[in-house]
């Protein structure tokens, strides 16, 4: 079953974020679209409660952002998430998940997505998130972090765990970054950071840019896993 949402809204300048919801239970749809639709700049048009129709409707709506379940019957998430991303690829996911597997949280690190959430996260943060993801920025939930780090393999005969400044020998990064990083490990955004920090979102952005160079990693997510992995943070 796919139900499609159309929001009566009033002509704004600003862009309205197109999302979709592919989840197979129905409370859960509803309260996901009734904490989003109370944001006037991010409208739900569409739901589906498997991925085989949410594919359907995501190819033919072309939204800004998915959130996709994780755990769906038939065709999973991570599976519909791999197919978006090989017909189109700036659609951006946000996978969802109530779970606590390793392995499905390593899979979906791998799958494509652009933001990791638990299912309990405050209607408030999701909204931010998916502001965030709209824009290209990516964003892990703490507790998601913890997971895989738990999947990585463990380092048997060493009695103590790295160092600052052994990680800043493999890292070359600054005091300030170092801050910047242990931010984003917990999953805040640039604007969260820059409030953190009390310095300006282009500032804070910046600095997450240099950690991203120089921890040679592509996004936010590697960055916060591979920080948890070495010991950095």
């Amino acid at each position: 079953m796919v139900e499609s949402i159309s929001k009566t809204q009033s002509t704004s300048a600003s862009k309205v974020i197109k999302v979709i919801i592919v989840e197979d239970f129905k409370l859960t749809r509803v309260g996901l679209r009734c904490a989003l639709n109370e944001n006037s700049d991010i409208e739900v048009v569409a739901e589906s409660e498997n991925a085989i129709d949410g594919l359907k409707m995501i190819e033919s709506l072309i939204p800004d952002v998915v959130l996709m379940d994780l755990g769906l019957p038939g065709m999973n998430g991570i599976e519909a998430m791999l197919k978006i991303r090989e017909f189109a690829p700036e659609i951006k996911t946000i996978a969802l998940t109530s779970h606590d597997r390793e392995e499905e949280v390593i899979a979906a690190l791998s799958s494509g997505a652009s933001a990791y959430c638990l299912k309990d996260i405050d209607p408030t943060k999701l909204a931010d998130v998916v502001r965030d993801v709209s824009t290209g920025v990516c964003w892990i939930d703490p507790m998601v972090a913890r997971l895989a780090l738990n999947a990585f393999p463990k380092v048997e005969n060493i009695g103590f765990l790295p160092s600052k400044t052994q990680a800043e020998g493999r890292v070359p990064l600054t005091e300030r970054e170092f801050e910047v990083l242990k931010h984003l490990v917990t999953g805040k955004s640039n604007t969260e950071i820059a409030k953190e920090l009390i310095v300006s979102v282009h500032t804070a952005k910046a600095h997450v840019c240099s950690i991203l160079q120089k921890m040679c990693v592509n996004d936010r997510v590697q960055a916060a896993v591979k920080a948890v992995k070495e010991g950095m943070v």
